[in-house]
């Protein structure tokens, strides 16, 4: 693995478009949206505010992924539950897709910390399989029975473990990734209530009785300084903290109706949690959905940002200069820009049902995978 730089702030070499490689400055400037119901990917050019072009890719596009190298993004198509499962890749340099590569139910990928593994999630089938990062020639896997629905994950300041969630199972696995097995899984808390999924015109929703017996953890990061991991839980409404090292829950933070997608600022300093609107898998339009902005210092909420309308703000990344974050509008077939600085909101149409959008391109040393990890 590289050498981590700066050991108080993991995200040190992502921060700002001084700090992009040479081999991404010459990758074209969009926004790449997988929509899953048309089964096609939406480009849109950032300096233009609309789209500019789409293509066809496999079954049911979950995310959009940069390879370890910057190379190439790939898009997963995990065509759900189906045997026609493929990865498509994209070359960033020309926004064109190229022949897809059959793979066994890509719902998520990511890159082992060396670069010398692409780790396809296999959700349906619990199972994290170890391909070569650029023919996807299968290598090994890993069996993570008791992880139903395992989606997201991050991994530890030193790479040697990875913590993925587990949707279905309201907890979380730890894998050792030097021995190759699961090192045991954590039960998330449920809170005693939760936040009423029903839209107002600004602040939160009225809370409920949380009657939920298990959460629906979605997306994970690691703390700037590696000793934390934030949970977001699509059923809590917030975000669980975890001691990863311990594989402990130590801290919870109420952040709006279903936590889903988690994003460190540029600075390193804050984590923007998109916050669905709905607490089911297939939700409504115009939803409570909205941001909130987290302080990573002090685990407080420093600014909410609702949709003005409603909406569903789901999977995405910030813009190399910080100043936008580029969100998914699940249940709304948009595109949602939030400016960083005040919460102003403007959208853009995209296909049906778009899911793990990729900003690009975006500095750092490499990628360890889902829509933008990079380190």
């Amino acid at each position: 693995m590289p050498p981590v730089v700066d050991a108080r702030n993991l995200y040190s070499e992502t921060n700002g478009p001084a700090k992009m490689l040479p081999v991404v400055r010459e990758d074209l400037e969009r926004i790449y949206v997988p929509n899953l119901r048309s089964h096609d990917v939406y480009v849109i050019d950032p300096a233009k505010m609309k789209v500019v072009d789409k293509f066809k890719v496999g079954d049911a596009p979950q995310h959009v992924v940069p390879s370890w190298d910057l190379r190439t993004l790939w898009v997963a198509n995990n065509a759900e539950r189906k045997l026609t499962g493929s990865l498509t890749p994209v070359d960033p340099r020309t926004g064109k897709p190229g022949k897809n590569v059959a793979v066994d139910d890509p719902y998520n990928m990511y890159f082992s910390p060396d670069g010398k593994s692409a780790i396809v999630v296999a959700e349906a089938r619990h199972r994290l399989d170890f391909r070569d990062p650029h023919t996807m020639a299968m290598q090994y896997s890993i069996d993570v029975p008791k992880c139903g629905g395992i989606n997201h994950a991050d991994f530890s300041i030193d790479g040697r473990y990875a913590i993925f969630t587990c949707e279905f199972e309201g907890s979380v696995a730890k894998v050792d990734l030097v021995k190759r097995e699961v090192l045991g899984y954590l039960k998330l808390k449920m809170p005693a209530t939760r936040l009423k999924d029903k839209p107002v015109l600004q602040g939160l929703p009225d809370t409920e009785i949380c009657t939920s017996k298990k959460g629906m953890p979605q997306d994970i990061r690691i703390s700037p300084d590696g000793k934390r991991f934030y949970v977001a839980d699509m059923e809590a409404d917030g975000v669980h903290i975890v001691d990863g090292e311990a594989l402990k829950e130590i801290g919870f933070i109420t952040a709006g109706v279903a936590s889903h997608g988690l994003y460190p600022s540029r600075d390193g300093k804050s984590l923007y949690v998109a916050n669905r609107g709905s607490h089911k898998i297939h939700g409504g339009r115009k939803g409570p959905g909205s941001v909130t902005v987290i302080d990573f210092a002090t685990d407080k909420i420093t600014a909410r940002w609702p949709v003005p309308g409603g909406g569903s703000p789901d999977m995405g990344n910030v813009s190399a200069d910080g100043k936008w974050l580029w969100l998914a509008g699940r249940f709304d077939d948009v595109v949602y820009r939030f400016d960083t600085g005040n919460g102003e909101v403007k959208q853009i149409k995209v296909g049906a049902e778009p899911h793990g959008l990729v900003v690009w391109p975006q500095p750092g040393r490499y990628s360890l995978g889902h829509t933008g990890n990079l380190r």
